[in-house]
């Protein structure tokens, strides 16, 4: 006679079960390490890179150099950000972590954007931010704060986020997110700076301004 199952077991491995079908985050990894390499001599293929053979991985694949460098804010937004990911350090690959200098001029902006595939903790070096993000369409709340040194705050993945730099000074902070690649999307470029541009009546009625302000801001990105 075949016996019954426990119905909260059966409700635990449908969990787990779904768990794993729906994970956004970077894959685990099954080994110690894959250092990325472009290079399809290799046999293994994990997560967008090919892997360096463990034999002939040295420190340097583990290792970056260069964040204790400003970087350059002279433009528009005031900012710049210097993101250090699988790109240009090897040895993150499989590791879903990756780092990120944030400079800020006086009252500059890293502007309202979103990491698709990974949250952000932020801790400020110097300098005051506001800081903020919004949640998804269910109740758009808008959750802020002012960070001084020392401050950290998180962006949920995926969620619309921005720094702001309110002090007369320059700052820095820096930023760790949940992904090797967490990829970003700057809300203002990809909405009025796409290739091509997005038809100006779909912009028109999704703002509900006259054509004219839409056709300004395209010529701005």
């Amino acid at each position: 006679m075949m016996r019954s199952v426990p119905n909260h077991l059966v409700t635990v491995a449908l969990l787990a079960l779904a768990c794993s079908l729906v994970s956004a985050y970077d894959p685990s990894p099954l080994q110690d390490f894959c250092v990325a390499i472009n290079s399809s001599t290799s046999a293994v293929f994990v997560n967008g890179k090919f892997c360096k053979d463990p034999k002939v991985v040295t420190a340097d694949d583990f290792f970056f150099s260069g964040l204790q460098i400003p970087g350059n804010t002279a433009n528009r937004l005031g900012s710049n950000v210097t993101l250090v990911n699988v790109d240009k350090l090897p040895g993150l690959n499989t590791l879903g972590i990756s780092l990120a200098r944030v400079d800020f001029a006086p009252y500059g902006l890293n502007p309202p954007h979103t990491h698709p595939r990974g949250s952000e903790i932020i801790m400020v070096a110097e300098g005051t931010l506001y800081v903020g993000f919004v949640t998804s369409n269910t109740d758009n709340r808008f959750f802020t704060k002012v960070l001084n040194k020392g401050d950290v705050f998180v962006f949920p993945i995926g969620l619309i986020h921005f720094e702001f730099n309110v002090g007369k000074t320059n700052a820095v902070a820096f930023a760790g997110l949940s992904s090797q690649n967490p990829g970003v999307i700057t809300i203002a470029n990809a909405v009025f700076g796409s290739n091509p541009p997005i038809n100006s009546d779909v912009l028109t009625k999704a703002f509900q301004v006259d054509k004219n302000v839409v056709n300004y801001l395209q010529k701005q990105f």
